[in-house]
């Protein structure tokens, strides 16, 4: 008796896997599921996303990273989700708390010779103050890897935030293969050769 008592308090204190821990890992079919209509930018245009201003490809060169890690490409982002009110004063800043995958603030689109866009990946990203300013101790987690956080060095000619307050951002590579990983900032198969020409500065340097 004294055995099964001790067995049971063992298996007790022992760590297990529960729902809500399986529940927290990236359930990459359902984000695709979700956000595979947004392929069309037109689609992502009539339900509320808007291009960055400036039209800009984003590539890691323009944010300070070594060239070999490739793009990112032009961000299409919902000023609702982000929490974005007013023009950026110097920079974007917004108040949104928003991390859910299946309704991403942030589409990527990587543009084409023919002048079309692919989309190539998704995107959640809050601001720094705000997410803490809500009660967040830690910063936002995408299974157990906790997202990436930018701020500009004020030091360097470039921008490392592209025009944006400190703030936290995931990328999901749904449309593109990635050999850095799924979840990587950039991508060495995501090419800007075909960018637009900008419509400002913003996010080349400093705003």
């Amino acid at each position: 008796m004294k055995n099964a008592l001790l067995l049971t308090a063992l298996t007790l204190l022992l760590p297990t896997s529960t729902p809500a821990a399986a529940a927290a890992e990236p359930d990459l079919a359902a984000w695709r599921t979700a956000t595979e209509r947004f392929r069309d930018v037109r689609v992502a245009i009539a339900e509320g996303y808007i291009p960055e201003p400036t039209n800009t490809c984003e590539t890691s060169t323009n944010m300070g990273a070594p060239a070999e890690l490739g793009a990112m490409g032009i961000h299409y982002f919902r000023p609702d989700l982000l929490g974005i009110t007013a023009p950026p004063n110097p920079r974007v800043d917004g108040n949104g708390t928003h991390t859910d995958f299946t309704r991403p603030s942030i589409l990527i689109y990587e543009p084409q010779a023919d002048g079309s866009l692919e989309l190539v990946a998704i995107e959640n990203l809050v601001f720094e103050r705000s997410w803490h300013s809500a009660g967040n101790a830690e910063r936002p987690r995408i299974g157990d890897k906790p997202w990436e956080r930018m701020a500009d060095d004020p030091s360097t000619p470039v921008d490392e935030a592209h025009g944006f307050e400190p703030h936290y951002d995931q990328h999901v590579w749904l449309y593109r293969d990635n050999p850095s990983g799924m979840f990587s900032p950039y991508n060495p198969n995501v090419t800007c050769r075909h960018q637009p020409a900008p419509s400002g500065s913003a996010h080349g340097g400093r705003p």
